[in-house]
């Protein structure tokens, strides 16, 4: 593939004839959240789960296990096509998965708005195919919902949030809220990165505006 299609290509979602065609192997993670010391995957019972794509899966992780009421966190690949796909195989652009971080819960210390909070001031949702430097269909922001509830308050927020980004001279948000489907979890490296590799690239931003939620 010459490199002015290979570069093109990653700009564009493929279709799903398109995709690579991936693995019937899961990837193998830790057993343990390096920073948490909760299972990376487990039942979770009496927990609630959470998805999104900011960027750079590395600093969308990190923003979340920060947070109050959040018992695990991972990063991985989701709303593509390719079963079980590697890192280098989403970095071509060929499997229409977005680079996401799953978040584990407790509805009883904190909520999904709380999170969506999180989600909207800490990278910037009006830049289609990319997050700052970082160029490709896999930075995408996202928002992937496991049910109802989460479909209609994400939706409120982008709304609430839409006002706000343009009286501040932003432009649209290109967020796409989607069903959660299937979470493929990425290599163990990748996992809590910035805890392990205190100095590596964070790649987060924002626009500077608050999401009005009222949530403190």
């Amino acid at each position: 593939m010459n490199l002015m299609l290979f570069g093109r290509k990653k700009l564009e979602m493929p279709e799903p004839s398109e995709a690579l065609p991936g693995r019937t192997e899961k990837m193998r993670v830790a057993a343990r959240h390096f920073v948490l010391g909760t299972p990376l995957d487990a039942a979770f019972e009496g927990m609630s789960l959470a998805m999104f794509g900011m960027g750079c899966f590395w600093g969308a992780e990190r923003k979340f296990w920060e947070a109050d009421g959040v018992h695990s966190t991972a990063v991985g690949y989701a709303a593509g096509s390719t079963p079980n796909p590697t890192y280098r195989e989403v970095c071509t652009g060929m499997t229409g998965h977005n680079e996401v971080v799953r978040v584990v819960y407790d509805p009883e210390k904190t909520s999904y708005e709380a999170l969506l909070k999180i989600f909207w001031e800490n990278h910037d949702p009006t830049q289609g195919m990319r997050q700052g430097n970082d160029h490709g269909t896999q930075y995408r922001s996202g928002i992937y919902v496991y049910d109802d509830a989460q479909r209609v308050a994400a939706e409120a927020s982008l709304a609430a949030y839409e006002q706000q980004l343009r009286a501040a001279g932003h432009g649209a948000i290109t967020t796409e809220i989607l069903d959660a489907g299937e979470f493929y979890f990425a290599e163990d490296d990748h996992q809590q990165y910035l805890a392990k590799n205190p100095g590596g690239y964070c790649g987060l931003g924002g626009t500077g505006v608050a999401c009005p939620l009222g949530l403190t």
